[in-house]
Protein backbone atom coordinates (compact mmCIF):
# COMPACT_ATOMS: atom_id res chain seq x y z
CA UNK A 1 0.00 0.00 0.00
CA UNK A 2 3.01 2.43 0.93
CA UNK A 3 4.76 1.18 -2.45
CA UNK A 4 1.72 2.42 -4.30
CA UNK A 5 0.69 5.57 -2.51
CA UNK A 6 4.66 6.68 -3.57
CA UNK A 7 4.23 5.31 -7.35
CA UNK A 8 1.39 7.62 -7.59
CA UNK A 9 3.26 10.53 -5.85
CA UNK A 10 5.90 10.37 -8.53
CA UNK A 11 3.00 10.22 -11.22
CA UNK A 12 1.66 13.16 -9.69
CA UNK A 13 4.82 14.92 -9.34
CA UNK A 14 5.71 14.39 -13.13
CA UNK A 15 2.54 15.01 -14.47
CA UNK A 16 2.81 18.69 -12.48
CA UNK A 17 6.44 19.87 -14.35
CA UNK A 18 5.18 19.01 -17.20
CA UNK A 19 2.40 20.91 -16.95
CA UNK A 20 4.70 23.83 -15.54
CA UNK A 21 6.80 23.44 -18.74
CA UNK A 22 3.95 23.18 -21.37
CA UNK A 23 1.73 26.31 -21.68
CA UNK A 24 -1.11 25.32 -23.51
CA UNK A 25 -3.54 28.01 -25.49
CA UNK A 26 -7.76 27.72 -26.89
CA UNK A 27 -7.80 27.80 -30.54
CA UNK A 28 -10.19 31.25 -29.52
CA UNK A 29 -7.43 33.01 -27.42
CA UNK A 30 -4.73 33.50 -30.65
CA UNK A 31 -3.77 36.71 -31.74
CA UNK A 32 -1.00 38.10 -33.89
CA UNK A 33 2.49 37.36 -32.79
CA UNK A 34 1.55 34.42 -30.97
CA UNK A 35 4.29 31.85 -30.54
CA UNK A 36 2.91 28.38 -31.31
CA UNK A 37 4.73 25.21 -31.38
CA UNK A 38 3.06 22.58 -34.11
CA UNK A 39 4.71 19.56 -35.52
CA UNK A 40 8.26 20.11 -33.80
CA UNK A 41 8.75 23.78 -35.44
CA UNK A 42 7.87 26.82 -34.25
CA UNK A 43 5.20 29.26 -36.05
CA UNK A 44 4.49 33.21 -35.23
CA UNK A 45 1.02 33.94 -35.63
CA UNK A 46 0.57 36.48 -38.81
CA UNK A 47 -3.30 36.71 -39.47
CA UNK A 48 -6.50 35.04 -37.88
CA UNK A 49 -10.39 34.88 -38.43
CA UNK A 50 -13.30 33.53 -36.86
CA UNK A 51 -15.59 31.63 -38.91
CA UNK A 52 -19.29 30.92 -39.12
CA UNK A 53 -19.88 28.36 -41.81
CA UNK A 54 -23.64 28.31 -42.60
CA UNK A 55 -24.36 25.09 -40.90
CA UNK A 56 -22.04 24.20 -38.16
CA UNK A 57 -20.19 25.33 -35.22
CA UNK A 58 -17.88 28.72 -35.53
CA UNK A 59 -14.07 27.82 -36.26
CA UNK A 60 -10.48 29.38 -36.47
CA UNK A 61 -8.73 29.90 -39.73
CA UNK A 62 -5.10 30.88 -39.36
CA UNK A 63 -2.18 31.94 -40.99
CA UNK A 64 1.21 31.01 -39.34
CA UNK A 65 4.75 31.93 -40.56
CA UNK A 66 7.13 29.45 -39.94
CA UNK A 67 10.11 31.41 -37.55
CA UNK A 68 12.63 29.42 -38.99
CA UNK A 69 12.43 29.38 -42.95
CA UNK A 70 9.56 31.88 -43.01
CA UNK A 71 6.86 29.98 -45.11
CA UNK A 72 3.42 30.87 -44.26
CA UNK A 73 0.80 28.13 -43.88
CA UNK A 74 -2.49 28.20 -42.94
CA UNK A 75 -4.70 25.66 -40.36
CA UNK A 76 -8.27 25.59 -39.12
CA UNK A 77 -8.73 24.53 -35.59
CA UNK A 78 -12.14 23.71 -33.97
CA UNK A 79 -13.45 26.42 -30.88
CA UNK A 80 -11.67 25.30 -27.84
CA UNK A 81 -8.96 23.14 -29.67
CA UNK A 82 -5.57 23.04 -27.37
CA UNK A 83 -2.13 24.54 -28.97
CA UNK A 84 1.29 24.87 -27.35
CA UNK A 85 2.04 28.43 -26.53
CA UNK A 86 5.44 29.25 -26.40
CA UNK A 87 6.60 32.48 -24.64
CA UNK A 88 9.19 34.71 -26.23
CA UNK A 89 11.19 37.18 -25.14
CA UNK A 90 12.32 40.33 -27.00
CA UNK A 91 15.68 42.01 -26.21
CA UNK A 92 17.70 44.44 -28.04
CA UNK A 93 21.31 43.18 -29.34
CA UNK A 94 23.94 45.52 -30.53
CA UNK A 95 25.89 44.15 -34.14
CA UNK A 96 29.44 44.00 -33.93
CA UNK A 97 30.78 41.64 -36.22
CA UNK A 98 31.15 38.76 -38.79
CA UNK A 99 33.17 35.42 -37.84
CA UNK A 100 32.47 33.00 -40.38
CA UNK A 101 28.99 31.98 -41.16
CA UNK A 102 28.00 33.96 -37.78
CA UNK A 103 27.12 37.62 -36.85
CA UNK A 104 28.43 38.83 -33.75
CA UNK A 105 25.95 40.76 -31.17
CA UNK A 106 26.31 42.10 -28.14
CA UNK A 107 23.33 42.25 -25.37
CA UNK A 108 22.87 45.51 -24.01
CA UNK A 109 21.38 44.63 -20.89
CA UNK A 110 23.78 42.46 -19.50
CA UNK A 111 26.93 42.92 -22.68
CA UNK A 112 27.35 39.19 -23.27
CA UNK A 113 28.01 38.51 -26.69
CA UNK A 114 26.27 35.53 -29.00
CA UNK A 115 26.99 34.25 -32.30
CA UNK A 116 23.89 34.26 -34.49
CA UNK A 117 23.54 32.50 -38.01
CA UNK A 118 23.30 34.01 -40.97
CA UNK A 119 19.76 32.27 -41.78
CA UNK A 120 18.02 33.38 -38.90
CA UNK A 121 18.92 36.91 -39.37
CA UNK A 122 15.94 38.77 -41.13
CA UNK A 123 16.78 42.16 -43.69
CA UNK A 124 20.72 40.73 -43.21
CA UNK A 125 21.75 42.33 -45.83
CA UNK A 126 21.82 45.83 -44.61
CA UNK A 127 22.45 45.05 -41.70
CA UNK A 128 25.82 47.34 -40.85
CA UNK A 129 28.29 47.31 -37.99
CA UNK A 130 26.58 49.06 -34.82
CA UNK A 131 22.82 48.54 -35.64
CA UNK A 132 20.82 47.66 -32.93
CA UNK A 133 18.16 44.36 -33.62
CA UNK A 134 15.72 42.65 -31.81
CA UNK A 135 16.65 39.09 -31.06
CA UNK A 136 13.57 36.89 -30.46
CA UNK A 137 14.66 33.64 -27.84
CA UNK A 138 12.16 30.79 -27.03
CA UNK A 139 12.00 32.02 -23.36
CA UNK A 140 11.80 28.33 -21.86
CA UNK A 141 15.24 27.37 -23.34
CA UNK A 142 16.52 30.59 -23.89
CA UNK A 143 17.28 29.33 -27.93
CA UNK A 144 17.82 31.77 -29.99
CA UNK A 145 14.86 31.96 -32.68
CA UNK A 146 15.81 35.20 -34.65
CA UNK A 147 17.02 38.32 -35.26
CA UNK A 148 14.92 41.08 -36.70
CA UNK A 149 16.33 44.64 -38.16
CA UNK A 150 14.34 47.72 -37.86
CA UNK A 151 11.71 47.88 -40.34
CA UNK A 152 13.47 50.73 -42.09
CA UNK A 153 17.49 51.57 -41.86
CA UNK A 154 19.63 54.57 -43.17
CA UNK A 155 22.70 53.36 -45.37
CA UNK A 156 25.21 55.18 -47.38
CA UNK A 157 25.24 54.94 -51.31
CA UNK A 158 28.81 53.81 -52.13
CA UNK A 159 28.58 53.08 -56.36
CA UNK A 160 25.73 54.31 -58.87
CA UNK A 161 26.04 55.89 -62.04
CA UNK A 162 25.70 59.64 -62.27
CA UNK A 163 22.22 60.85 -61.42
CA UNK A 164 20.55 63.25 -64.07
CA UNK A 165 20.75 66.11 -62.99
CA UNK A 166 16.93 67.88 -62.34
CA UNK A 167 14.77 64.61 -62.94
CA UNK A 168 13.35 64.05 -59.82
CA UNK A 169 10.99 61.12 -61.06
CA UNK A 170 10.70 58.19 -58.97
CA UNK A 171 9.39 55.66 -61.03
CA UNK A 172 12.37 55.07 -63.43
CA UNK A 173 14.86 53.18 -61.24
CA UNK A 174 18.78 52.07 -61.44
CA UNK A 175 20.63 49.67 -59.32
CA UNK A 176 22.69 51.33 -56.02
CA UNK A 177 25.24 49.09 -54.24
CA UNK A 178 25.22 50.50 -50.26
CA UNK A 179 27.79 50.38 -48.00
CA UNK A 180 27.15 46.94 -46.62
CA UNK A 181 27.60 45.80 -49.88
CA UNK A 182 23.68 45.35 -50.90
CA UNK A 183 22.35 46.00 -54.15
CA UNK A 184 19.04 48.44 -54.21
CA UNK A 185 17.01 49.76 -56.69
CA UNK A 186 16.81 54.01 -56.71
CA UNK A 187 15.42 56.76 -58.65
CA UNK A 188 17.78 58.27 -61.04
CA UNK A 189 18.79 61.40 -59.61
CA UNK A 190 20.51 59.69 -56.40
CA UNK A 191 24.02 60.41 -55.94
CA UNK A 192 27.40 58.73 -54.88
CA UNK A 193 27.78 59.26 -50.89
CA UNK A 194 23.90 60.27 -50.45
CA UNK A 195 22.51 58.55 -47.87
CA UNK A 196 18.99 56.58 -48.31
CA UNK A 197 16.57 55.25 -46.25
CA UNK A 198 15.40 51.68 -47.04
CA UNK A 199 12.73 48.74 -46.22
CA UNK A 200 14.37 45.90 -44.94
CA UNK A 201 11.46 44.03 -45.57
CA UNK A 202 11.84 43.73 -49.08
CA UNK A 203 15.05 45.88 -50.13
CA UNK A 204 13.00 48.35 -51.49
CA UNK A 205 14.25 51.84 -51.89
CA UNK A 206 12.11 54.60 -49.27
CA UNK A 207 13.15 58.18 -49.60
CA UNK A 208 17.06 59.95 -49.98
CA UNK A 209 17.85 61.45 -46.73
CA UNK A 210 18.84 65.14 -46.47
Amino acid sequence: MQEKSYLCTIFQDKVFKTNLLTNMINSQDIKNGVCIRMDGRLYFVIEFLHVKPGKGNTIMRVKFKDVVDGRVLERRFNIGEKLEDVRVERRPYQYLYQEGDDYIFMNNETFEQVPIAHDLITGVDFLKEGFVVDVVSDASTDTILFAELPTKVELQVTYTEPGLKGDTATNTLKPATVETGAEVRVPLFINEGETIRIDTRDGSYCERVR
